[in-house]
């Protein structure tokens, strides 16, 4: 039986409730437990793939092509588990379900209601998806965490809240507890308690009963405090968490940890009956080790690394969360403190020089002291240009430069201007009657719809031949794939590739499976200079780098340094994070005349969808360079 942990929250939004339903997992993962998590968002969207970046902060992907939540990144770094999209619950996913099962004559005629049917669909989602393994080992999780968005006593998240109530009477009580994350706010130096009581009120009043009372606070929560929540929040002290404000949120696992939590949990969820294999109880043990290892090493690191973000959305730091926890990651693997500038990228162009000339001279202040330059993914025409400017700038000065996404798109448009010298070059996104469209809108994807249809979830690249010198595929570990996720509707127009690849320096290191799609370039005349159409910053891991990132900081540390991380990566020191089961790609039609003689599969080297499902079976990942080589390069 799988036991339920849920993590709701009271006062005000936005205070860790996923830091610490991420930290509360990473517990139990260490005490040998499965964990999955899942999360619920009681908003109207399907999902998160329509919200702006600067109001609901960055949309995370997921391997099968889920744009959810940044909650589930948490999830995925802490637990080092792959998720999919029915982790992230929504109130417009449920009610879609609902009506589409009433729709179809489901409910035998009978009137729907809120209760008992859609509070029914939240909890049978909720333990499918429960179920279902996370980890790579194909067995049923052990624990589940739940966390509930937003604040206990929003009216949005009511059906949710009721749907809880009931669930904890469906699976029992020694199968579910509730921790109860709340804000101890200071007034005139006092640590207030008022707040925190009116919560757990309302929430009592609710159904639901507090296992476990996380106070969140600016400092450490004094024992006055704690003895206070306790006494007027009915539970005893022990159940009460003081989660101050930390140095690196990579440091509440243990936080939790000292104060007891995994201990009261195991006698709560009676924990001592699920059945914990030796190996897996080892891997836990090191798990936990190396993540001590990593938090306390980072707070002994006095050496520094600049590394200025030139986006779109600086204005909710939020918007680029996975971004800097992969910066935060390869720096910590560098033995380095990360010291990252953001520069919003409307603010290097000439336009700002003229309006705001402080911040054009501040702005371009940064990019020019700058040991490293990342230029993230972000969609529409404004503040590109100052991207391409940044682009420029790392190019020619040789500053270590990394672009996902977009930033690989502006590359491309950088190097066509100024070194193909086809002027005016642009993306059709940005500029539709561009005299040289170098990026194109991908043919398969729809002009009409927005939510779901852009190209989405864990894709191949496959190196090509001759790139065995190449720093981002040594990288990865001198593979002949690498598996990263994508999220894009433009892409570079395959016309414009000859050409750009013409001139000395410039080369795509990396395409798709038939070979029709640029995946990543390399400039080989540069200490690093790096882009990717995928987003590499999804796939990392505080104990297991992205390699361009890693790339990146290592570069800006020195050429040393880039060696160093380089020779690791090649013995064993990037695992690929992804389980072999999500290596699927999509059975696709193929758009150039190059990719209609490559079989997509590329002699079994991938695995397509239509296949697994079919007659051939499933076929195994087979990394051999001379099938694939010689496949893609017969067909060029």
């Amino acid at each position: 039986m799988v036991k339920y942990i849920l993590v709701c929250g009271g006062v005000i939004s936005g205070i860790g409730k996923g830091v610490i339903a991420s930290s509360t997992g990473l517990t139990l993962k260490a005490a040998g437990l499965k964990v999955t998590a899942i999360k619920i968002d009681p908003y109207m969207n399907i999902d998160a793939g329509t919200m702006a970046p600067t109001e609901h902060g960055e949309v995370y992907v997921l391997n099968d092509g889920g744009e959810t939540d940044l909650d589930l990144g948490n999830y995925e770094r802490y637990l080092d588990v792959s998720l999919n999209k029915d982790n992230n619950v929504t109130t417009g996913k449920v009610y879609q379900h609902v009506i589409d099962r009433e729709r179809k004559g489901d409910y035998l005629g009978k009137t729907v209601q809120i209760i008992p049917h859609l509070t029914n669909a939240i909890q049978d989602w909720v333990e499918r998806v429960s179920k279902i393994s996370v980890d790579g080992t194909g067995e049923e999780p052990d624990v589940c965490i739940i966390e509930l968005g937003g604040t206990v006593g929003d009216i949005e998240s009511m059906p949710f809240v009721e749907a809880m109530r009931q669930f904890q009477f469906r699976v029992g009580h020694e199968n579910f507890a509730l921790i109860y994350v709340s804000l101890i706010p200071v007034v005139g130096g006092e640590q207030k308690t008022k707040p925190t009581q009116a919560g757990v009120r309302d929430l009592r009043g609710l159904g639901l009963l507090p296992d476990l009372i996380a106070c969140r606070c600016t400092d450490t929560l004094l024992t006055a405090t704690m003895e206070k929540v306790s006494m007027f929040c009915h539970v005893s002290p022990k159940q009460v968490l003081g989660v101050h404000n930390v140095s690196s949120t990579y440091h509440v696992p243990l936080l939790l940890q000292q104060q007891g939590m995994l201990d009261y949990l195991r006698k709560r969820l009676n924990l001592g009956e699920v059945v914990i294999n030796d190996k897996h109880k080892k891997k836990g043990e090191d798990f936990m080790g190396r993540w001590k290892a990593l938090t306390v090493g980072q707070e002994r690191l006095f050496d520094t690394v600049s590394i200025v973000l030139v986006g779109k959305y600086t204005t909710l730091e939020d918007s680029y969360m996975s971004v800097v926890k992969a910066l935060e990651h390869a720096s910590m693997r560098c033995g380095r403190k990360l010291e990252l500038q953001w520069v919003d990228s409307s603010d290097l162009e000439p336009s700002t020089q003229t309006s705001n000339p402080v911040k054009f001279h501040d702005a371009w202040s940064a990019v020019c002291s700058a040991k490293g330059i990342i230029v993230p993914g972000g969609f529409g025409h404004r503040g590109t240009e100052g991207m391409i400017a940044a682009v420029k700038w790392a190019r020619e000065q040789k500053v270590p430069f990394l672009g996902i996404c977009l930033g690989f798109q502006v590359a491309v448009i950088e190097w066509a201007r100024h070194v193909c010298g086809l002027d005016g070059a642009n993306s059709a996104e940005l500029v539709p009657d561009t005299p040289h469209p170098v990026i194109c809108f991908m043919p398969e994807i729809s002009k009409t719809h927005m939510g779901g249809t852009m190209r989405l979830g864990l894709r191949p690249t496959i190196f090509e031949e001759k790139t065995g010198s190449s720093k981002l595929r040594k990288l990865y570990g001198s593979n002949q794939v690498a598996w990263e996720r994508h999220r894009h509707r433009y892409e570079v127009e395959p016309k414009y590739v000859d050409e750009l690849e013409s001139k000395v320096g410039l080369r795509f290191i990396g395409k798709d499976e038939r070979g029709e799609r640029m995946q990543m370039l390399e400039l080989d005349d540069h200490p690093y200079f790096v882009a990717l159409q995928a987003h590499p910053e999804f796939c990392s891991r505080p104990l297991n780098p992205s390699p361009p990132f890693l790339g990146l900081i290592a570069a800006a540390c020195g050429q040393s340094v880039l060696e160093e991380q380089i020779t690791k990566n090649e013995n064993g020191g990037y695992v690929d994070p992804h389980p072999e089961e999500s290596k699927v790609v999509p059975e696709s039609e193929a758009y150039t005349e190059r990719g209609k003689h490559v079989k997509q599969n590329l002699g079994g080297v991938v695995k397509v969808q239509g296949e697994v499902n079919g007659d051939l079976g499933m076929k195994e990942l087979q990394l051999s360079a001379a099938g694939v080589e010689g496949e893609v390069n017969g067909s060029a």
